[in-house]
């Protein structure tokens, strides 16, 4: 038999027949995932098909209004709660954080099948499972059945090399998020469409599984039906810290995959980068942007909410104060993250510097509360599009950049270069 991509080799065992990239499958799912901005129509779609019961795991979120900030969105997440009362799917209040996260946490193993009523259910792609996004409507039909048509992905293969002195391959200051901005640059917005992206290579193996994750969640930015990382000693060790050791599976490739295309990227010159509104496709070093006003920093979202990214924005932050004209807002991903930055005391270092921290969950990001622009106002956040009315007003601008970019932005008053803060 020929050698297999991830996503072939995902599916070829859940299905129990090998299958090809191009071919129409239907496919069992492990997961099925849902937040108060989709799961309406799919507890509706559910409901239609005479169905009392999920056929399969389904996870509820409230997470992107949270609290709720107006009457008809409380409404909304009272139904959820007498639905999964109702048919025993499971639940996750306010506070508990992002749906991408805490299935990551709690859920997300390797060579599931996952899929979720939210673009970036892709997240979990870092743990070697096939995560995708779909309709509130083939969501409902997955909750009923426990089953759902796939076209097999084709593959694009990345390999992420690099010559840098900090053990990853990376040049100082440079992150995954950096990464990806890279890519989604090389690749378009449009570049990815219907394909999973692969990453692999030295740099990959070197990353932790919450970059990874970073990578894995924004590769629908450049149009991927998923994306996926390898599942190795790595993502066994980040099971075993959050319990679940006994998930992991080994899955990587074969080294004679039948890959769409295969690019080696070279990350060694790499500059920390800034995708410039209202495209994500725009991306730029940050060196050309220095200087630029900047009137809100966002470091959270379900792409940058995690303790690593914490660590980071504190490290350069603390000892050091919140610039007076910028508001900064810190969001963990989940209450877990939350609670762990708590003992290692980012969040005092953070609060004591001038951030306002939000509850677990996906707030400004979204455009919801917690953080709407005014007009004409500009936000560097850590969040993964930045098109115009995406945090609540189409008249202010969305900057993107990692959390070491925000962090030091935060300090400087207008966008700065995190090399110089952290020379």
């Amino acid at each position: 038999m020929r050698g297999q991509t991830l996503v072939e080799k995902i599916l070829s065992r859940r299905l129990g027949r090998p299958v090809e990239a191009g071919e129409f499958v239907v496919a069992p799912v492990d997961l099925v995932l849902a937040h108060e901005g989709t799961a309406p129509l799919a507890i509706e779609r559910f409901a239609a098909l005479g169905r009392e019961r999920p056929a399969t795991g389904v996870l509820l979120f409230l997470d992107h209004a949270a609290p709720a900030p107006r009457a008809e969105l409380a409404n909304v997440q009272r139904r959820m709660r007498a639905f999964a009362a109702e048919t025993g799917a499971r639940l996750y209040g306010v506070g508990t954080g992002i749906c991408h996260q805490i299935v990551a946490e709690r859920w997300a193993a390797p060579g599931q099948i996952i899929v979720g009523a939210d673009s970036h259910t892709c997240t979990a792609g870092a743990l070697g499972a096939f995560a995708t996004g779909m309709g509130s409507t083939d969501v409902g039909v997955a909750m009923a059945f426990g089953a759902t048509w796939f076209r097999v992905p084709g593959t694009i293969r990345l390999d992420l090399t690099g010559r840098g002195s900090d053990g990853r391959g990376l040049p100082p200051s440079v992150t995954a998020k950096d990464v990806i901005l890279h890519i989604i640059g090389l690749l378009g917005d449009d570049g990815a469409v219907y394909r999973a992206l692969e990453f692999g290579g030295p740099v990959v193996e070197a990353l932790d599984a919450e970059g990874r994750m970073t990578l894995c969640n924004m590769a629908v930015e450049a149009g991927a039906k998923t994306g996926l990382c390898a599942s190795d000693g790595t993502i066994l060790w980040f099971l075993e810290h959050m319990g679940r050791g006994g998930d992991f599976v080994p899955l990587v490739p074969d080294p004679d995959a039948p890959y769409e295309r295969r690019l080696e990227v070279d990350l060694s010159g790499l500059s920390p980068l800034v995708a410039v509104p209202p495209a994500v496709d725009d991306v730029r070093p940050v060196e050309e942007l220095v200087g630029l006003r900047i009137d809100q920093v966002l470091i959270g979202t379900c792409t940058n909410g995690r303790l690593s990214d914490l660590r980071l924005a504190a490290w350069i932050i603390a000892g050091r104060r919140v610039h007076p004209d910028v508001r900064l807002l810190v969001a963990p991903a989940s209450r877990r993250v939350y609670t762990e930055a708590l003992a290692e005391g980012l969040i005092e270092a953070l609060v004591r510097a001038g951030a306002t921290v939000l509850p677990p969950g996906c707030g400004p990001c979204v455009g919801v509360h917690l953080g709407v622009l005014g007009d004409g106002e500009r936000c560097l956040s850590t969040q993964n599009r930045n098109f115009p009315g995406r945090m609540g007003n189409p008249r202010g601008e969305i900057y993107l950049a990692s959390p070491a970019t925000a962090a030091a932005t935060a300090v400087a008053g207008e966008l700065a270069d995190p090399r110089e803060f952290l020379a």
